[in-house]
């Protein structure tokens, strides 16, 4: 089997997860600057096989747009035009950094750590690749 790719898009950067070939456990892949997205998944996709992609879409409570959403919105299309062979599905993603930062905490990471944001995206991007995982179960 092919893994699943969760993307947690941001403007300045952007968190990466992964699951195993089985896809039964989301892992943290990277977190790296928004602007290398794509070049990194070239190159990522030469080694893995993926079979889908999941990327958050950030909405308001009232399902208004955030001003987040159309950055995540272009970068769908680009991702699109890049590999169109490889199916996006846009998934809810609010509060998930919240959920991340609480994470971090119950881990007992260090406060040094948790003051660094691209820890914050990676563990994002996995939270929304292992509820995406529990919903289709």
């Amino acid at each position: 089997m092919a893994r699943i790719l969760a993307i947690d898009y941001g403007g300045k950067r952007t968190g990466l997860a992964v699951t195993d070939p089985l896809q039964i456990i989301a892992t943290g892949l990277t977190t790296i600057e928004s602007k290398e997205l794509i070049p990194f998944l070239k190159k990522y996709f030469t080694t893995e096989q993926v079979e889908l992609i999941i990327i958050g879409l950030p909405k308001n409570w009232d399902e208004t747009d955030t001003h987040g959403t159309p950055l995540v919105q272009a970068a769908i299309k680009k991702l699109q035009k890049e590999f169109p062979a490889i199916p996006l599905k846009t998934v809810d993603e609010r509060y998930t950094s919240k959920m991340a930062k609480d994470a971090m905490l119950e881990m007992g990471m260090k406060k040094k750590d948790r003051r660094v944001k691209g820890n914050v995206d990676v563990i994002a991007a996995t939270i929304i690749l292992q509820e995406y995982l529990q919903s289709v179960q």
